[in-house]
């Protein structure tokens, strides 16, 4: 199939384009939100071609994979063509409902002709999906590879832009970690983090690294912290425990799908969380033992593999 998608969310990107297709991404003269065209910091195949807008006119389209509200408008713009009448389409639905837990009204909910597919169960469950077909196909991770050595005693966290989004990804619950153990936060915009929360450089390191360079970064942390109040299943979770990571993460979302007991810590009592992470930290052989557990349960459930299959098993309802 020829199938147009906008290059939204890399990581999540990089596994959907290993799939049998050709993916038209497009591009724009600034590269910006709307035209970001292929990746820069993430390996995508040769089967991912970038077009421009007057270019997506004349192209051949088997399906449209639409991922934010405005692009349902934007692919009818650019390809005279609507999503959902003209030509097939689905719609990705990446996040938890952010408005409210319980009475956020997807875009869609009033179409039957756009099915919405959600990445986590919890997500489909929370939205107000009103009336549009929706079904659940789970993050696919490509395997890094059991990476872990843990040498560093100390704790991961992966995530974008703490201090704007403060309390939705816990960043206020850093302080008491850092107490705990020190803390190397990896993620974009979190330059000055340290200084925001009151704490030395020594407890609250910070780098932003690009995608080949960040699964070995972390994998030399001992024990991954996930303090996430609210998002959908956050993708770094998963990779810290295919790296072989053992994880510590609050019990919020889908979280409890994705660590079974034994894969780490999952608790909403931060004394709790606090306990496992000096655990980790001062006995490497219990978190080298947790990590390879994680990393066989996501393997079991998240591979690439079962992903792929999913979506083609999904593209092929639609498009039939």
């Amino acid at each position: 199939m020829n199938i147009l998608i906008w290059h939204v969310h890399g990581s999540w990107l990089t596994s959907f384009v290993q799939g049998p297709h050709t993916f038209l991404v497009p591009v724009t003269p600034d590269r910006g939100p709307d035209g970001l065209g292929r990746a820069r910091t993430w390996t995508w195949p040769d089967s991912v071609r970038e077009r421009t807008p007057d270019e997506l006119r004349d192209a051949e389209i088997d399906l449209v994979v639409l991922q934010r509200p405005h692009e349902i408008e934007l692919a009818h713009a650019w390809t005279g063509r609507r999503p959902g009448k003209d030509v097939p389409a689905v719609y990705v639905e990446h996040n938890s409902p952010h408005e409210t837990p319980v009475d956020t009204r997807h875009t869609l909910a009033d179409r039957s002709d756009i099915p919405v597919v959600h990445v986590t169960h919890f997500n489909r469950l929370m939205w107000d999906n009103g009336r549009a077909p929706t079904t659940v196909i789970e993050h696919g991770i490509i395997d890094p590879g059991p990476l872990w050595t843990g040498t560093e005693s100390r704790a991961a966290v992966v995530v974008n832009e703490p201090v704007r989004r403060g309390r939705t990804t816990g960043t206020d619950l850093l302080p008491a970690f850092a107490d705990a153990v020190p803390l190397d936060v990896f993620g974009m915009r979190t330059q000055g983090l340290a200084a925001r929360l009151e704490l030395t450089e020594d407890r609250c390191r910070t780098f932003d690294l690009p995608q080949d360079e960040l699964h070995r970064a972390m994998a030399r942390r001992r024990v991954y912290l996930h303090p996430v109040r609210w998002t959908s299943l956050g993708l770094s979770l998963l990779e810290a425990m295919f790296l072989g990571m053992p994880v510590v993460a609050l019990g919020t979302t889908e979280v409890r799908e994705a660590v079974p007991p034994g894969a780490g810590v999952v608790s909403n009592r931060p004394e709790e969380l606090d306990h496992a992470l000096r655990h980790f930290v001062a006995d490497p052989a219990h978190a080298e033992d947790t990590g390879r557990r994680a990393r066989e349960a996501a393997v079991a459930r998240y591979g690439v593999q079962r992903f792929l299959d999913d979506w083609d098993r999904l593209m092929k309802e639609v498009t039939r």
